[in-house]
């Protein structure tokens, strides 16, 4: 898909991953609509990007799917979609005190795999309504996974099958969606200096990064943007989740 004149909504777009990958896609000649809660730093992101602000909570879902009608309004539609929400706990499937808490399990699934198909198959319903392109494309869908799902640590066992569920649907959406021409992928990072681990002193993050092969720091939000980059100008990565990992394989703790 060709970036320049294409509409995207980057959900989470106000900071780390998203707001990277926003502001490239901005930079590349697409229209951008920014994604995030209230209190964030959207709407200055979207003000500079020459985008629009729309507030989204993504455990909330109706009020998901008006974020993302309103967004489609804002631009005449949209062609891309990158989702990051997520978050875990640490906790045991059985601590000192007892077994892992049901409802922590469950809010962790329901931010990150349901919120994301939640997202997922509202995005693919706007995106049904395109124009396909000169190869019959219609749209693509990047979403976050984590190479915790393929090797989750003691304590991410909430975590690992969340992020295991969304590198799970990549193929099985890209197969619903193919005959209309939008595509699904799924981007899995290691550790990356955003969020909570933005600034940390350099032993910790050698500490943290001692598996990777090469680079051994953590990743850039920067990195994630040039993959996501990649992923909507290629149109042959469909269905799949690609590692961004610098070769680190987590350890059990």
């Amino acid at each position: 898909m060709q970036v320049k004149g294409s509409n995207a909504v980057i959900v989470g777009g106000a900071s780390g991953f998203a707001r990277a990958t926003a502001e490239l896609l901005a930079a590349r000649g697409a229209k951008v609509a920014i994604l995030d809660r209230e209190g964030t730093a959207g709407p200055e992101v979207a003000e500079q990007l020459g985008g629009t602000f729309h507030a989204l909570d993504v455990l909330d879902a109706e009020g998901t799917e008006a974020a993302l009608d309103a967004a489609a309004e804002a631009l005449g539609g949209f062609h891309i979609a990158v989702n990051t929400p997520g978050g875990g706990v640490a906790k045991r499937t059985i601590g000192k005190d007892g077994p892992h808490p049901l409802e922590d399990f469950r809010g962790v699934i329901e931010l990150n795999l349901i919120a994301t198909f939640n997202l997922d198959r509202l995005e693919a319903w706007i995106m049904s309504k395109n124009e396909p392109d000169e190869e019959g494309e219609r749209g693509v869908i990047i979403n976050t996974s984590s190479i915790a799902a393929f090797e989750g640590q003691i304590g991410q066992v909430a975590y690992t099958a969340a992020k295991a569920g969304i590198a799970g649907m990549s193929l099985v959406m890209a197969r619903d969606m193919g005959s209309l021409g939008i595509r699904v992928n799924a981007i899995a990072p290691s550790l990356f200096a955003t969020g909570l681990a933005q600034g940390i002193n350099p032993e910790f993050e050698a500490a943290l990064t001692k598996d990777a092969a090469f680079p051994r720091r953590m990743g850039k939000a920067d990195e994630y943007a040039k993959l996501a980059l990649a992923i909507v100008e290629n149109p042959m990565l469909n269905g799949g989740t690609i590692r961004l990992d610098a070769g680190t394989r987590f350890s059990a703790k």
